[in-house]
């Protein structure tokens, strides 16, 4: 079985996500989309909505996909979330799946900043996708994947949708370009805090749920 990893603070969840989450899935043909809202991570934001929160918006946002799961891993310790840890712990109890990880360019960029980066690489496959205000191109800055820049300016200029790559040891890394949808939970909590209407950005059930608990309001 192939399972995609979708971590991510979602905060909130929104179309974007889950369109990028269905186009991964169809496209690589994975089995399954897992989603894991992620707990207390390290690299904290300031108007991060509690786990308990985020995680129920995100099970709102997938429930009428059988092909999209939720996991609460990381919502469930106490501590700072690390994305080794809850990937060596998804392999320990499910070594049947093949799991790749799901994020986009300006996260992959960012994970020299992770907890134990190296380990991360030996641990799983990627999917990078493609994001409204990143280039492919940036990626040759990355020390963790070398390929050769007309490849990624080929994605950028969308010649190409796809190209995989071998990483370090036995692991890949495949680029994908989406659908661009230019929605942003940035934006989204701004028109929160400026009592404008969020209404078609993301589910009427998570709107609702934002609603009723009052987030993101200051």
């Amino acid at each position: 079985m192939k399972v995609g990893i979708f971590g991510g603070a979602f905060n909130p969840i929104h179309y974007g996500h889950l369109r990028a989450a269905e186009e991964v899935r169809e496209r690589l043909e994975f089995d399954k989309i897992l989603f894991i809202p992620s707990g207390n991570p390290p690299l904290k934001t300031k108007d991060l909505a509690e786990a308990v929160h985020r995680y129920k918006m995100t099970r709102l946002a997938i429930f009428t996909n059988r092909l999209f799961e939720l996991s609460d891993i990381e919502c469930r310790p106490s501590g700072k979330s690390y994305t080794v840890k809850t990937v060596e712990e998804l392999k320990k109890n499910n070594p049947e799946i093949e799991f790749s990880f799901i994020l986009g360019i300006d996260a992959f960029l960012d994970i020299i900043n992770w907890w134990h980066p190296g380990r991360l690489f030996t641990l799983t496959n990627f999917v990078i996708i493609s994001r409204p205000e990143f280039r492919f191109v940036d990626l040759h800055a990355s020390p963790y994947i070398k390929i050769n820049r007309r490849i990624l300016k080929s994605l950028d200029n969308a010649e190409i949708e796809t190209y995989t790559i071998k990483l370090k040891g036995s692991r890949y890394a495949t680029l994908l370009r989406l659908t661009p949808i230019g929605i942003s939970a940035t934006v989204i909590r701004r028109l929160i805090r400026e009592n404008k209407s969020i209404k078609y950005l993301l589910p009427a059930e998570v709107e609702s749920y934002i609603i009723a608990n009052k987030l993101y309001k200051s």
